[in-house]
């Protein structure tokens, strides 16, 4: 399975940003879609998620109101539609996928890209 972020960027505190994941290869073991943040000196965190099945959607307390995860299951696409941004928002955003919901909350992807890097000033 091969996820290619793209989307980011830098942008002024208020602003928005739409991240973008194309997923190819073998989706069908994963069970939820998700994106995670990395920025220097904090821990990684999880900003969204998403079952595959029943497509119930989990967002990270920080960003709740205010980021909305979606997708187009015909193009094997994942969203991240960031919001209201603020400075702390900075970060390398990582779209991710699981084989079991449980690893979303547990910080444990199954698969990972390369990520994108969002700049909030």
């Amino acid at each position: 399975l091969q996820l290619v972020e793209s989307g980011g960027g830098s942008v002024q505190a208020g602003g928005s940003l739409r991240l973008s994941c194309a997923a190819s290869g073998y989706t069908y073991s994963t069970n939820c879609m998700g994106w995670f943040r990395q920025a220097p000196g904090k821990e990684r965190e999880g900003v969204a998620g998403m079952s595959t099945s029943g497509g119930g959607t989990y967002y990270g307390d920080s960003v709740k109101g205010r980021f909305t995860i979606s997708q187009d299951n015909a193009k094997n696409i994942l969203y991240l539609q960031m919001d209201s941004l603020k400075p702390e928002d900075t970060g390398m955003y990582y779209c991710a996928a699981y084989t079991a919901l449980s690893r979303w909350f547990e910080g444990r992807p199954n698969y990972a890209g390369q990520g994108t890097q969002v700049t909030v000033s």
